[in-house]
């Protein structure tokens, strides 16, 4: 019996884990060129990148709110979870089991 996931659930995961990425790039890729190399235009593409991935992210927070009617703390820790570096990949633990069932495999 495989276990599948709502589509809702997964994109907020998805991008829970693209944004962390996003942010890790920033750090370790785009700054040191940025300040080391004296290139900051990869500042400015990765940094608008991550930007969009961190408001898709809060908009499918929303969106996987009301379709679950998840409560105001949980929604508040995803929002929370979002602004600190890798959050969103501890709160990914609470949405782990969230708009899962069971599938019989044939």
């Amino acid at each position: 019996m495989a276990v599948k996931q709502d589509q809702a659930v997964k994109t907020l995961r998805f991008l829970g884990f693209a944004e962390a990425l996003s942010w890790l790039l920033l750090l370790l890729i785009a700054m040191p060129l940025k300040y080391l190399a004296g290139k900051p235009l990869m500042v400015t593409y990765v940094g608008w990148f991550h930007g969009i991935l961190f408001m898709a992210y809060i908009a499918q927070l929303v969106i996987v709110k009301f379709k679950y009617n998840l409560g105001i703390s949980t929604v508040f820790k995803g929002f929370v979870a979002a602004f600190f570096p890798f959050g969103t990949l501890v709160f990914d633990k609470t949405l782990k089991h969230l708009g899962t069932s069971a599938v019989q495999e044939s």
